[in-house]
């Protein structure tokens, strides 16, 4: 889904106009140093060479700085650095930066939409760490604010539409992820002019709440036509356009359509080499979903290499603590565990662990996750014991987060009653289980209601 989105487009024009007819010729010069140094930060931050755009997005908040403690450019520029260390996992500081961006705005400008761009970074911050009580009132308060001041089929209001659809479904809240999904695809499909790039981006994330939700009958189409969208109005070579190659090939490595999967993941890698350079994040994205097809096949050679060359690019640029490195060191446990590799998996689960548990907090859904994978490796070693102690964990987190009636508790349900099962006490499994299968029936019901609200 969409970060908050920057302001200085609207904000820094205005204002720089302000500046060079009321001020000095060294206010202009000021401004125009400032607005160099946020250049150089963006170019630097979309090819994803994040010391050089922290460098550059510094020298703006400095200069900034000069203009005076409540003006436009300084909330623009800690929005900017702010965005940038949240990209690395540097959490702590982007959220103190976003707050002083938002306490800058909402003296200068109070009920304006700039506050809203403020409260949705921090949102979205919220969001990536799993803090989901404090992200969305803010999300929310970001929507309402936009709908007020902007109306209620503004762009941005689709944008803040979309980010709290990202939110519902990463809390499994899928009716409601898809109803907010829709209503922003609307705002945009009805737009005086429509913007196809942000229809397609509307049309992904929507074949997304499909996706999770293991739908893929209602994701394919959304999905192709997202890239139909793109290729035209970016050209083939575009990153977004890799975004959809990567929607629709993992679309497919999860249907087994390996075939069809493999050259499409294959061209997203290849645009993104091209377009972000080879030490982008989002290559080593490729690069793992790629292996992740080939692991899936039990083309193990081929898988390897390309878990290792992800892994070694984002140690390089995200640093070892980032959690898509920790993703990546699942991954490569999975491969080994596949080979029967046991001793090598095991230290990849725990690092992996405890990078989700330092930079997350130790009651995100990426920890349970985590603790389920290392779960499941002392089943296969016949270790019980641990094995029941890391699922009880997990199923804590979830019933924490995503409520008692989610499927992805019952998904811990059915894990903890096996290793019961294998240590003989079927009736505590037999409980387990008969919750479980409560839980599935009624997420069943509800998606059925869903579709017969909604038409579909």
């Amino acid at each position: 889904m969409n970060r908050g989105g920057k302001y200085d487009v609207l904000v820094t024009v205005a204002t720089t106009v302000l500046v060079c007819f009321a001020a000095t010729t060294t206010s202009c010069v000021s401004t125009t140093r400032w607005q160099e140094c946020v250049n150089a930060g963006d170019a630097a931050n979309k090819q994803g060479r994040y010391a050089e755009a922290e460098k550059s997005y510094s020298a703006a908040v400095k200069e900034s700085e000069k203009f005076g403690p409540q003006d436009a450019h300084l909330a623009t520029s800690l929005n900017d650095l702010g965005e940038v260390y949240q990209d690395q996992g540097r959490y702590a500081e982007a959220e103190a930066l976003y707050k002083r961006s938002l306490q800058i705005s909402q003296k200068a400008w109070w009920n304006d939409p700039a506050v809203a761009s403020s409260l949705n970074n921090l949102g979205d911050l919220y969001q990536e760490q799993g803090k989901f009580s404090e992200a969305e009132p803010l999300l929310k308060r970001a929507l309402g604010m936009r709908e007020k001041a902007l109306g209620p089929n503004h762009s941005d209001v689709a944008t803040s539409l979309s980010n709290l659809a990202g939110l519902c479904f990463h809390q499994g809240r899928y009716a409601e992820a898809e109803a907010l999904c829709k209503r922003s695809l609307k705002i945009r499909q009805e737009a005086w002019r429509p913007n196809d790039r942000d229809v397609a981006t509307s049309l992904a994330n929507l074949g997304t709440v499909y996706y999770l939700q293991q739908n893929y009958a209602q994701a394919d189409p959304l999905y192709r036509r997202a890239l139909q969208m793109r290729e035209k109005a970016l050209g083939p070579n575009h990153p977004d356009v890799a975004d959809s190659l990567e929607d629709v090939g993992t679309l497919y490595y999860q249907q087994k359509k390996y075939a069809q999967a493999e050259p499409l993941l294959k061209r997203a890698l290849q645009i993104r080499e091209k377009a972000l350079g080879p030490n982008h994040p989002n290559v080593g994205l490729s690069l793992s979903e790629l292996a992740d097809l080939y692991d899936d096949q039990g083309k193990y050679a081929e898988a390897e290499p390309l878990f290792k060359r992800s892994l070694e690019i984002e140690e390089r640029v995200l640093g070892v603590n980032h959690p898509a490195l920790a993703t990546s060191l699942n991954n490569l446990a999975v491969l080994y565990k596949h080979q029967g590799r046991y001793a090598e998996v095991e230290p990849l689960y725990k690092r992996s662990l405890q990078i989700y548990e330092k930079t997350l907090g130790p009651n995100h859904l990426f920890v349970a996750t985590s603790l389920n994978n290392l779960a499941r490796l002392y089943v296969l070693e016949c270790r019980y014991s641990k094995a029941e102690a890391l699922y009880k964990h997990s199923l804590q987190i979830r019933e924490k987060v995503l409520g008692p009636n989610n499927p992805d508790v019952a998904t811990s349900l059915e894990n903890l009653s096996e290793v019961l099962r294998k240590t003989n006490r079927e009736a505590e499994a037999d409980k387990l289980e008969l919750r479980a299968r409560a839980i599935r029936i009624k997420a069943d019901l509800d998606s059925a209601d869903t579709n017969k609200d909604t038409g579909n």
